[in-house]
């Protein structure tokens, strides 16, 4: 039996700020004690139901915002935070957290972003308030009718036929459930990715690439690198198609310990809190023994595929991604936004294609398709009509959540207005991005 406890080497829950280990589990049921460190605090506020949480700041600096109030705190300071109080915490700080009673689903309602770590305040998509927001939340009995409601209709799609399914008014009536799900909220945050994810995609890029001259630079940019397979698949595209360019390749995360995974670049055949179980699927043998030096269960990329990358821990859709990388001729964000709201979706989409140069291209997914139009029409992007529907078809992962994930993506539909703006990922920059006020 044990009587003492060390934080755990994998961290148990993670945000756009923070990381924290759960010690435990300890032997009184009605207690849960969290080892927290804060680079930038917590992203969003919280209102609890049930729970009482007390941190205790172990080392750093910041502030507490509580029920509409700041207050500074420091290494020594102990804060008491009540149930249906709203608060949040911001600064560089170790803290250590005793929740009682234990977290439970459903205790905690985010009500909107941390300014000071997100670099904004807004709504988050939890505290949505729309007609379907509000019909997503509703409770008959403790029970929600709307998701009864989804599973019978997703019993439903699965038995039809592909004739049925895809037929004009059916494909309409599944795209009403899918922002029914979207209304419900993005769930829980993900960084992981997988190995040659979508080899569309890949193939694009390295025919774009390919126009470079013998030995030209080329800068890429990956943003929402997450624990790093999707970085290392491009690096590993362009280096094996044309080493004789000098590639310089930046991957941002705002996760600390996603992009410390990511550095090492060391995964594994079994599962772990930062390897996900599927993350070589995509892959043939051949390719695993050019990617990786395998030791038993361990497989490390190859120093040649590593080489170079410039890690960093950044909000890409913030003012400082373009100090840190500058313009560049190629950025992927792919799954960077599908977590946040509208109105934050259509900011960062403006912010980013801040880092692309004029005629460099933007390779975006995973955000919602009516703000990519938009955007890329205010902005001026070109679609890029190469491999455009092989690439929409290429995230397997993607379509076939549709219309069942908040991230899942739509079927491509020509008879759309507009339907190659609308179904592009790869867009070309053809000028300067405009200067909108979103206040």
């Amino acid at each position: 039996m044990p009587y003492t406890y060390s934080i755990p080497t994998s961290v148990s829950f993670t945000g756009k700020g923070f990381s924290g280990y759960t010690l435990g589990p300890l032997k009184q049921k009605n207690l849960e004690i969290y080892y927290i460190d804060a680079e930038r605090g917590h992203d969003t506020f919280i209102l609890s139901k049930k729970i009482t949480r007390t941190y205790y700041i172990l080392s750093g600096s910041g502030h507490f915002s509580i029920d509409n109030k700041r207050y500074p705190v420091a290494a020594g300071i102990l804060v008491e935070v009540p149930p249906k109080v709203e608060y949040s915490y911001s600064g560089k700080m170790t803290l250590l957290c005793v929740s009682v009673p234990r977290w439970s689903r459903g205790n905690d309602k985010i009500t909107k972003w941390n300014p000071d770590v997100i670099g904004y305040d807004s709504s988050c998509v939890e505290g949505d308030q729309s007609w379907w927001g509000r019909l997503a939340r509703l409770r008959l009995f403790g029970k929600s009718p709307v998701n009864a409601y989804l599973r019978l209709n997703e019993r439903l799609w699965r038995k039809a036929p592909g004739s049925v399914v895809n037929l004009s008014p059916v494909r309409s009536y599944y795209s009403v459930l899918h922002r029914l799900v979207r209304a419900r909220g993005p769930g829980e945050p993900s960084f992981h990715t997988l190995f040659l994810r979508n080899r569309p995609e890949l193939e694009l890029i390295r025919r774009l690439v390919d126009r470079k001259t013998i030995g030209e630079a080329l800068s890429v940019a990956v943003l929402g690198c997450g624990t790093g397979a999707e970085a290392y698949s491009i690096a590993w595209r362009i280096r094996s198609a044309r080493p004789d360019l000098r590639l310089s390749l930046h991957a941002l995360d705002v996760s600390k310990p996603a992009v410390e995974f990511a550095r090492r670049g060391v995964y594994s055949l079994k599962a772990s809190e930062w390897n996900c179980p599927g993350v070589f699927k995509h892959m043939t043998a051949a390719e695993k023994d050019e990617f990786f030096d395998q030791e038993g269960e361990l497989m490390t990329v190859k120093a040649w595929i590593r080489e170079g990358i410039d890690w960093q821990v950044v909000d890409a859709g913030g003012s400082k991604a373009l100090d840190l990388v500058g313009a560049q001729d190629v950025v992927v964000a792919n799954k960077s936004f599908w977590q946040t709201g509208a109105k934050d979706a259509e900011r960062w989409l403006h912010s980013i294609a801040r880092l692309v140069r004029p005629d460099g291209y933007l390779f975006v997914s995973g955000v919602d398709l009516d703000i990519r139009t938009k955007v890329a029409s205010d902005l001026g992007w070109k679609p890029v009509g190469d491999l455009l529907e092989e690439i929409h078809e290429g995230d397997i992962s993607s379509r076939s959540a549709w219309p069942w994930h908040y991230s899942g993506l739509e079927p491509l539909d020509k008879r759309r207005a507009g339907w190659d703006i609308r179904y592009a990922t790869a867009f070309r920059n053809n000028r300067q991005p405009l200067s909108i006020d979103f206040s």
